[in-house]
């Protein structure tokens, strides 16, 4: 009975914030686990069509000499037939050898079609000088830092070919692990780790069921597919926005009213997190892109009427409203010691928080094993960082603060691809701390000289 009193005099409020662990995220969870596996179950055989269709694939590239050869070779190693492929490498302005990698390419895999275009300046640009170059059927644009899975594309043209009424699709995102394994210093290796299994999580599992309900809200701009005649339709990337992926996305479902999906079976591998400052500078751009296409689409769709029916509108409370308690628990703690509350009655509330999203990480890990099934290396590894459910809530609470250092900056300054790493930002803050004491000092000198 002391307990219980305990807990609703002393820990009243922290249980209070403990509800929204459980009412945005427990409960969904275990509600989309279930949902998961029913899919799973009912998965639809796809069958192949009798001729493959032609397939372009974009590969935007800007200084990518040390990844793009490997990244050919991944397009060339495809089980997908190589006569129906057209590669183009649009290069927008590098300055290295980008144009040596791609010319070592052309000798190794002389069966492989690949044109090397140049352009303007800018992600966006190279996208649409290739996309107005393509001849397929269907356009995939990849990263030029990436690897495609041998299945990728083939299983990608099996989703289109097999549902005419999917216009466009974006596929799964998982860190090499060979490179995760091999990543040194203990501290970068558990943040690799814990991205790994966010990246898994996210697209295997979070993606999967976005799609299902129609409210897949960004395509990856590292692996994205369309059918050409929808992309046609639409005003080919924004070159306005550093979150042109998540325009595009917007574009095709809200303004063309079209089928936006996933396919989970189609993998592309990326490297590794290079460390804290990346991450930093990563989130903060994901963040800004983000803001700014849902400021554009909400002016359209999010009307008084049906205002909370609105995914647009959950998205926002979920993302952002959200990220506010978690800066309130850090603050509030210091403010409660204060008014009198025990540190270790406020330490035992930190912990029923952590507790309940190590158990989120918990339902969402069973989910992604459920989806590896058709790459068992790739379970095998994901199953090893069964651990990382207990860092997943320290990983995921840094993240969020990184967002809402992106909002606030995504308020304060202009946008750019660029975004200051880490250690720039944490430069610029003493700057202007130092600027801040040198202040305080010139006005204390002259407050003694007016004495």
């Amino acid at each position: 009975m002391y307990w219980i009193n305990l807990a609703l005099t002393k820990m009243g409020f922290w249980i209070t914030w403990a509800l929204i662990p459980i009412v945005v995220e427990i409960i969904p969870a275990l509600i989309s686990t279930f949902k998961l596996m029913r899919m799973r179950r009912h998965q639809k055989k796809l069958t192949p069509p009798g001729k493959w269709p032609w397939v372009t694939i974009i590969v935007p590239v800007y200084n990518s000499e040390e990844t793009l050869f490997e990244c050919i070779q991944s397009i060339n190693d495809q089980t997908y037939p190589k006569s129906a492929m057209q590669v183009i490498l649009a290069d927008n302005q590098s300055t290295d050898g980008s144009f040596g990698a791609y010319a070592k390419a052309q000798n190794t895999f002389p069966e492989l079609i690949l044109r090397y275009v140049n352009t303007d300046k800018g992600k966006a640009r190279a996208l649409n000088t290739a996309i107005y170059q393509s001849i397929g059927i269907y356009v995939i644009n990849i990263d030029s830092d990436g690897l495609l899975e041998a299945n990728a594309v083939k299983n990608m043209v099996l989703q289109f070919e097999n549902d005419s009424s999917i216009a466009a699709m974006t596929g799964a995102i998982l860190p090499q692990r060979e490179l995760v394994k091999g990543v040194k210093g203990w501290g970068h290796r558990i943040l690799a780790k814990n991205e790994y299994y966010e990246y898994a999580q996210a697209f295997l599992s979070g993606r999967t069921m976005e799609a299902a309900r129609d409210q897949l809200f960004t395509m990856s701009g590292a692996f994205s597919a369309f059918r050409r005649e929808v992309l046609m339709e639409t005003f080919l990337y924004d070159i306005d926005t550093i979150g042109e992926d998540t325009d595009m996305t917007f574009q095709i479902r809200t303004r063309l009213g079209k089928k936006v999906v996933i396919c989970a079976d189609a993998i592309f591998y990326v490297e590794p997190i290079s460390g804290l400052s990346e991450l930093y500078a990563q989130r903060q751009r994901w963040q800004r892109g983000e803001l700014e296409v849902t400021e554009n689409y909400m002016k359209r769709s999010a009307e008084l009427k049906g205002f909370f029916k609105n995914f647009l509108v959950r998205r926002m409370i979920i993302d952002h409203t959200f990220t506010f308690p978690r800066m309130i628990w850090t603050f509030a703690s210091f403010a409660l010691i204060a008014f009198g509350y025990s540190p270790l009655v406020i330490l035992l509330s930190y912990l029923v928080i952590y507790v309940l999203y190590v158990f989120v990480a918990v339902i969402n890990f069973v989910s992604v094993i459920l989806l590896m099934h058709e790459y068992p290396d790739e379970q095998r590894f994901y199953k090893h960082l069964w651990w990382v459910t207990m860092t997943l809530p320290i990983y995921m609470f840094i993240c969020s603060w990184i967002r809402l250092i992106g909002i606030i900056n995504a308020m304060t300054t202009k946008a750019s691809w660029r975004m200051r790493g880490f250690g720039e930002e944490g430069s610029r803050v003493m700057a202007v701390l130092r600027d801040d004491v040198e202040t305080i000092r010139e006005q204390r000198r002259k407050d003694r000289r007016g004495k």
